[in-house]
């Protein structure tokens, strides 16, 4: 392996292993590879590049040396050791929540807001993964129609709370369709042939915290905080892929036909949009893939410059660990690795 030295956190869990799986197939350059976790995991051995490499546990000894450290665990691990590592000389790429409205650090999807990482001072971070598809479908359109309103209700995985919650949606699968009793663990509620409008913690004016960060999250990345804006978060019985259905209300009147034609030509998106054909984005056929898949794109027949459309993209990777990757690439492409630029 040629290239930069690379730090994983959180490598054994789904982020981290996807993060594994991206870095391979893009064939990031790397020529030293750390893959760190907590003490749990500590000693597993996992594969990168036809090596296999020792799990070691996350510690501030564990980054010296490291230039790029993508940050693939929760947001207190980040807390306790992003500024450490960004004080070892290396740039971190982090997928929690943990600063991404820190007003110090930019927060960035590489096809809208690239140029805001050429002023980070150690830490980059990537948004929610319900936040990254809605701003790569949006942003092309505010380009050229400035948008005034985004109303959206989003259909969102389990997996998007992770693994435990995929193995729940499972278990509670089968033993319903086999008539056994359980008791949820994960979901306040059964999620399986369920839908459930409460993702994280519910906020003093009755909106839960997914609702507010996908908010203020677009404002900052589209630098738009003039947006009025509105989510209602759902979690779905679906394993991977977040679907969102927005409607957006333009400056000037914008048909179908014009946003498809931007869309198709912006960096990122599928367009897939014939209702007639049954032709339209789906999880299935968005998970694994890179893309985020738009279609239904439609006149708003409530409002005489609105457009309806359906975004759909796979969460955990181009959610969480394909945008990091990407955020790395743009920061090698662009000589941007030290603070500052």
């Amino acid at each position: 392996m040629t290239g930069y030295k690379v730090a994983i956190v959180g490598a054994t869990g789904m982020v981290g292993r996807e993060y594994i799986k991206i870095l391979e197939q893009r064939k990031f350059p790397m020529n030293d590879v750390k893959l760190l976790a907590s003490e749990r995991s500590t000693g597993k051995k996992v594969t990168v590049n036809g090596q296999a490499l020792v799990v070691k546990e996350t510690s501030p000894e564990a980054f010296k040396g490291t230039e790029i450290v993508f940050l693939a665990a929760e947001a207190d691990i980040s807390r306790q050791f992003s500024p450490i590592a960004a004080a070892a000389g290396a740039v971190v790429v982090d997928d929690s929540s943990a600063f991404r409205l820190d007003p110090k650090v930019p927060l960035v999807v590489p096809e809208v807001n690239a140029e805001d990482i050429k002023g980070h001072k150690g830490i980059v971070a990537g948004p929610n993964c319900s936040t990254i598809q809605l701003v790569v479908a949006l942003h092309p359109l505010h380009r050229v129609n400035p948008i005034k309103r985004v109303i959206v209700a989003t259909y969102q995985s389990v997996s998007g709370w992770g693994a435990a919650a995929m193995d729940e949606l499972r278990l509670q699968a089968r033993k319903v369709l086999d008539g056994e009793a359980f008791t949820p663990r994960i979901f306040p509620y059964q999620i399986a042939f369920n839908v459930l409008p409460e993702i994280d913690k519910a906020m003093a004016n009755d909106y839960t915290k997914e609702e507010w960060k996908m908010s203020e999250e677009t404002h900052k990345i589209m630098h738009a905080s003039e947006i009025a804006f509105s989510a209602t978060c759902v979690r779905v019985p679906v394993f991977v892929g977040h679907s969102e259905a927005v409607w957006i209300e333009f400056s000037r009147p914008m048909s179908p036909a014009e946003a498809r034609d931007i869309l198709s030509r912006a960096p990122g998106i599928r367009i897939v949009d014939d209702i007639a054909a049954s032709q339209y984005p789906h999880p299935l056929a968005a998970a694994g893939r890179d893309e985020t898949y738009v279609g239904r794109i439609r006149e708003d027949t409530s409002l005489p410059n609105g457009l309806v459309m359906w975004i759909v993209s796979d969460n955990v990777r181009k959610g969480s660990a394909l945008n990091g990757v990407q955020i790395a690439e743009a920061i090698i492409k662009r000589n941007w690795l030290k603070p500052g630029g």
